[in-house]
């Protein structure tokens, strides 16, 4: 187990203390104002730790304060991991980005393509090519998520159960299988739309590996990288420091909510959002990240090949606002490309928060979210368990905080 810690002052890496007290100051409030049960923030720059802040709680009801150890449900923070996971094969040899999904996983073999029409109207087509796996990294297959409510498709996500990512009583197999007989929103590679993808990249792992995901998380990125308590679900003796995921009430409070099941081995072994880690366990992997592949003298990845896991992979002169499918035609999305399992900012002028160009990241549906700034050699994390009801303000307010805390 490891625990983060801060390293240097602010000042000695080029981070001004008094900005950075007044983002602390900005989410105790939320949390004193009964917003948030307790957060982590961690500020790192040149590889080390300049800023750490951790107030409230990991448990409301239990008065258990939020610590250097707790452990947090990571969602789709798990993405860019499995990301990496999928990279380290493709670096391998087992397969590449251009590579047909259906080669491993023959039952996406034949896709098809929704036309028109809805329910018993709907009509689909035969995909004009195959969903590659690049599609997979890029959110660019044509899958999507049942609890969007804007698409045809995602009615037949519903009705197959499928109402998140998961089909209730099946493994990672079986899940994948569903997602295959359902059709695609849109023709493979023209458009970007957030969605099971990545759960369909961790079954690809484990075909083209031959072990089941947690064992190749386990074995090839979280031992190597000293992700130490890093995982797909906690042990009894890692229980107690597992922070309660909490909901949003329609007063603006919060509420303590389900989440998926983490205590002990779930069914399935989710790739796509069912990491549990801590601070410090991301705070490593991010390290990798900004390091370009290795990590105190353990390489996992080329240098090139994080290179281009960072880089837009969509078309010139587009975002995920333009360039998603309308459910994510937000201001949020405007100025973002995608990479192999990151946002990368493509245009920081017409940014939601300020940015520069090359920032990466992701953040999870429990308010977790972490980015890279090459040019600052800045890493970020901010931490808590809250599932908003809506769009929340965290994120870009962050962002704005922490740019404000930059000297140079």
């Amino acid at each position: 187990m490891g625990q983060l810690r801060q390293e240097v002052e602010p000042g000695e890496v080029g981070l001004d203390p008094q900005a950075l007290a007044r983002l602390d100051q900005h989410f105790a409030h939320q949390v004193d104002a009964g917003r948030l049960p307790g957060f982590l923030v961690a500020v790192s720059r040149h590889g080390r730790t300049a800023h750490l802040t951790l107030y409230g709680h990991r448990d409301v009801r239990k008065g258990l304060p939020v610590e250097t150890d707790t452990l947090w449900r990571m969602y789709s923070m798990t993405k860019p991991v499995t990301s990496v996971a999928a990279l380290i094969l493709m670096e391998e040899g087992r397969f590449g980005l251009d590579t047909p999904v259906a080669d491993f996983l023959p039952a996406f073999a034949e896709p098809r393509v929704h036309v028109d029409g809805s329910g018993p109207d709907l009509r689909t087509r035969p995909a004009e090519g195959p969903i590659l796996v690049r599609h997979l990294l890029t959110h660019t297959a044509g899958l999507t998520f049942g609890f969007y409510h804007a698409h045809p498709v995602d009615a037949l996500y519903r009705k197959a159960g499928i109402e998140s990512s998961v089909v209730p009583g099946t493994d990672l197999a079986g899940t994948c299988e569903a997602y295959a007989r359902l059709p695609l929103q849109f023709e493979p590679g023209t458009r970007w739309n957030y969605s099971v993808a990545t759960n369909v990249l961790g079954r690809l792992v484990e075909v083209a590996s031959g072990q089941d995901l947690a064992a190749f998380l386990a074995e090839r990125i979280f031992a190597p990288l000293g992700m130490a308590d890093a995982g797909l679900w906690v042990t009894e003796e890692q229980a107690p420091r597992l922070a309660e995921l909490y909901g949003e009430t329609q007063e603006g409070g919060i509420t303590p909510a389900p989440g998926l099941p983490v205590h002990g081995r779930p069914q399935l072994l989710s790739g796509s959002g069912g990491m549990v880690a801590s601070a410090h366990d991301y705070h490593r992997f991010m390290e990798f990240l900004r390091r370009r592949g290795e990590l105190d003298g353990t390489r996992l990845l080329s240098a090139d090949t994080v290179a281009a896991m960072t880089s837009n992979h969509l078309p010139d002169g587009v975002d995920l606002h333009s360039y998603g499918s309308p459910v994510h035609r937000e201001p949020g999305k405007a100025g973002l490309g995608f990479g192999l399992g990151v946002s990368v900012v493509t245009d920081p002028a017409v940014t939601r928060s300020p940015t520069v160009r090359g920032s990466f990241g992701w953040s999870g549906v429990a308010t977790t979210t972490f980015w890279v700034d090459p040019e600052h050699d800045l890493t970020v994390q901010f931490l808590t368990q809250l599932r908003p009801t809506g769009s929340h303000t965290v994120y870009p307010e962050l962002k704005r905080l922490v740019h404000e805390a930059l000297k140079g």
